[in-house]
């Protein structure tokens, strides 16, 4: 006799069992120009990439390694957040502290520090630095995340007007 399964963990083909993946964020980064700058749509939200003058960008927005650690840092404290609020924990202020940094050959690494504000006991705030290392940004920055190609769109898909690239064009 088969198990009865949610539709979202997985789906009968002819050939196996498929799992389902329910998108959950969904982001579109265009580069229209000779330029570093990226346009980015995340949902209703208009963010932005460029590089520093001193590697030819014009500098108009975070870099995309300072939009990663953004990522990790935001995550970081929005999961610590969650947590307290569900244990009813008295945090206060979540500050991470990131860096991205540059060994020798060619290893790079991220540092983290974590500050947590509030009345909170030893064991407390060991438990929230532990929840810190499974959030899900932290789990696909240490790569525990596959990055797979997305299926290709039909020929009719059609392009929506970039914004952010509109509003640049308009005020050159």
């Amino acid at each position: 006799m088969r198990r009865a399964v949610p539709e979202t963990e997985q789906i009968e083909t002819s050939d196996a069992v498929q799992p389902v993946y329910v998108r959950a964020a969904a982001v579109v980064a265009t580069s229209s120009g000779s330029d570093y700058r990226v346009d980015i749509r995340a949902g209703r939200h208009p963010p932005a990439a460029d590089e520093p003058e001193s590697v030819g960008g014009a500098d108009t927005a975070p870099t995309p390694v300072g939009l990663l650690l953004s990522a990790l840092g935001s995550c970081t404290a929005i999961t610590l957040r969650m947590y307290a609020q569900r244990k009813q924990w008295p945090l206060g202020e979540v500050r991470v502290h990131l860096a991205y940094e540059k060994g020798p050959d060619r290893a790079v690494r991220i540092t983290r520090r974590i500050e947590l504000a509030g009345d909170l006991d030893d064991d407390r705030r060991a438990r929230l630095l532990e929840i810190a290392d499974r959030t899900p940004v932290t789990r696909v920055v240490r790569g525990e995340t596959p990055i797979v190609p997305a299926p290709e769109r039909s020929a009719r898909h059609i392009a929506l007007p970039q914004p952010a690239a509109a509003e640049r064009m308009q005020s050159s």
